[in-house]
């Protein structure tokens, strides 16, 4: 293996959105830094099974109308 081409792998702790924390090994920031989430599976939708958004602003009719006609019927 090459010499010092790895990054450092050391322990951190992540604090949660409610302010739990856990340690855990990785190579983000420096031993013993603190990592603190935005969002997690305790807050955020995709987890917990909030209902979805559709943030689409028109793009989808947008590209339906554009290629409308660009339908191929051979199916390979």
């Amino acid at each position: 293996m090459k010499e010092k081409i790895h990054p450092n792998y050391h322990t951190i702790k992540v604090e949660m959105t409610d302010g739990s924390q856990f340690e855990t090994k990785s190579t983000w920031g420096a031993e013993g830094d603190v990592l603190k989430l935005e969002i997690d599976p305790k807050s955020h939708s995709a987890w917990t099974g909030g209902k979805q958004k559709l943030m689409d602003k028109g793009r989808i009719s947008k590209f339906n109308k554009k290629f409308k006609n660009f339908r191929s019927d051979n199916k390979n």
